[in-house]
């Protein structure tokens, strides 16, 4: 079941993308490590390790990561846009994702968790 979350942070299109975009800024907030090897970015929490191909980037604007070894093809991503509203100037951040309908509470649970984690790295 796909679902959209939408943050509003603070700060510019381009010091938020670093964080959505680079294994450095991955690192600080959404892993506990990130390694890249060509477009393979590995993400480790504890002792998980999750592959995913970065397979769309637009600059200051879009990523999105495709999980490999995903048995359905159409729900194996999750992506961050960086949109900037026009009347009030914010920068948010939406969040695609996807869960199972038992498990969407917990998903977005640990996505407000995250972005909390976010929110203080980038200082807000």
């Amino acid at each position: 079941m796909k679902y959209e979350l939408e943050y509003t942070l603070n700060c510019s299109p381009k010091v938020l993308f670093s964080r959505l975009s680079t294994p450095e800024g991955l690192s600080e907030w959404f892993a506990d490590n990130v390694t890249v090897e060509g477009e393979i970015f590995t993400f480790h929490w504890n002792k998980t390790e999750l592959k995913a191909r970065l397979s769309t980037i637009k600059e200051n604007k879009l990523v999105r990561f495709q999980w490999i070894n995903s048995d359905d093809e159409e729900s194996n991503y999750f992506e961050f846009k960086i949109i900037v509203h026009e009347l009030t100037g914010d920068t948010a951040l939406i969040i695609t994702d996807f869960a199972e309908p038992d498990e969407k509470e917990d998903a977005i649970y640990l996505w407000d968790t995250q972005i909390s984690d976010l929110k203080r790295v980038l200082g807000l």
